[in-house]
């Protein structure tokens, strides 16, 4: 039987497992066990054990339950009030004013948590009730604060690259790299349409606030200290060379215990329940990594990855439709799962058929965590769609239509990238060349 076969019949099992409830590492253990079954043959009970333990007991994979705890600790600081207060005085004199604080806080906070959902939370819970209570419109308040929370996944430190660099077997720290400039350039793209919306839509603006004096507005930038020297312990230590992305978890870790200390959040019950969250995400998180792990290996044996590459190789896709086809797969998939477990499930087939397109692998990460930022913010299964439904009490179609403009940048965001990958390439090969 011609392996390319055998795709079809895992992918229907699988989507069949899913569909029944299953959890998602569970789906993809049976799939492994029924492809083991069926077109490999090979000992399930030598296999199964060492390929589990391969891709848990990795060295590398130790960063990712350390960015997970400090991103809960910090959910449970007063970082994100010090956040607003800090720099709603500086974006008066811009059109959109204080809608500006979702999108630049969202990008602070992004370089300090790693997630998605706890940046969109977070900041969420201090900038909506503001917003509202000052009379901006609640769609682009809303819109503007989904959005904004996906840049959790692309700037480091992102939890999905670290994934995605286990999987791929590609190194975290030039991942890490190659998501600043591609992060800053959908912070810009969010921003200029904010504008754009507030000059097109003026009576829809409330009247601006007195400006505060310059001494008041440079003192209240002292509330973002505590944030920089976050940022410049992790991810300065990783681009100056002095860290890995494992040591550099640790100092956030740290840096964010420290946080919490002096600005009073850090109790008993809080530290508990950062500590509980933390391993609950970190379990979950490498019950998937490790049951996609098996199923890599039992489609090695059966030859899918190989027959793919083979196939991509005599249909003759250019780079470019190669490129497409995967933005609407994922585009798919993300109606249904979540980025990680889309990460870690397709990584292994789409592996081949990207190094046969002799696409750059760094830059590939780049591109599947902006296709899967677009996921985070698309029914029925977004999971920023549903922290500020539950912020903001709005039903999910409601939601759903206030972030579609932001979603449509997202797409002219990976449009960009996809023209000028520059953007996400040049930085890491010109900081590792440099050492």
């Amino acid at each position: 039987m011609d392996p390319l076969l055998y795709s079809p019949v895992l992918a229907v099992a699988l989507l069949l497992l899913l569909a029944s409830g299953l959890w998602v590492a569970v789906a993809l253990l049976g799939v492994a066990l029924l492809g083991m079954l069926l077109f490999a043959d090979a000992p399930v009970d030598l296999v199964m054990p060492s390929s589990i333990w391969g891709a848990v007991s990795g060295w590398t994979l130790t960063a990712l339950p350390l960015f997970v705890w400090m991103g809960e600790i910090l959910y449970r600081t007063r970082l994100a009030d010090d956040l607003f207060q800090g720099l709603a005085p500086w974006t008066n004199r811009l059109p959109g004013r204080l809608l500006h604080v979702n999108v630049i806080g969202c990008g602070i906070f992004a370089a300090v948590s790693g997630s998605s959902a706890a940046t969109a939370a977070t900041v969420g819970q201090m900038s909506l009730p503001e917003l509202k209570r000052r009379g901006y419109d609640e769609p682009i308040s809303i819109g503007s604060l989904a959005a904004s929370g996906t840049l959790g996944l692309l700037i480091p430190p992102s939890i999905i690259l670290i994934v995605y660099g286990v999987s791929a077997n590609v190194s975290i720290s030039r991942l890490f790299l190659a998501g600043v400039l591609p992060g800053i350039l959908l912070m810009a793209l969010f921003m200029a349409y904010i504008m754009i919306w507030a000059l097109r839509n003026r009576d829809r603006m409330p009247q601006p606030e007195p400006p505060l004096p310059f001494l008041e507005k440079f003192k209240r930038l002292g509330l973002l200290v505590p944030t920089v020297l976050l940022i410049l312990a992790v991810i300065g230590s990783i681009y100056s060379g002095v860290a890995t992305a494992t040591e550099a978890a640790t100092l956030g870790v740290v840096g964010s215990l420290l946080v919490a200390l002096f600005s009073g959040s850090l109790t008993w019950s809080t530290f508990k329940a950062s500590l509980y969250g933390a391993t609950r995400t970190s379990c979950m998180i490498g019950f998937i990594i490790a049951a996609a792990a098996f199923l890599t290996v039992v489609m090695g044996y059966a030859g899918i990855p190989r027959a793919l590459a083979n196939w991509i190789g005599t249909i003759g896709l250019s780079p470019y439709q190669l490129i497409f086809g995967l933005t609407i797969l994922y585009l798919v998939l993300g109606c249904f799962l979540d980025g990680i477990s889309m990460v870690v499930l397709t990584t292994a087939v789409i592996m081949p058929m990207v190094e046969a397109a002799k696409i750059d692998l760094i830059w590939f990460g780049i591109f599947i965590v902006l296709v899967v930022e677009c996921a985070q913010i698309t029914p029925p299964v977004g999971f920023n769609l549903f922290v500020v439904q539950g912020l903001t009490g709005r039903n999910i179609l409601y939601v759903a239509k206030s972030v579609l403009p932001f979603f449509l940048v997202l797409c002219l965001a990976i449009v960009i990238i996809t023209i000028f990958p520059e953007i996400a390439t040049w930085l890491p090969r010109t900081m590792f060349s440099a050492r």
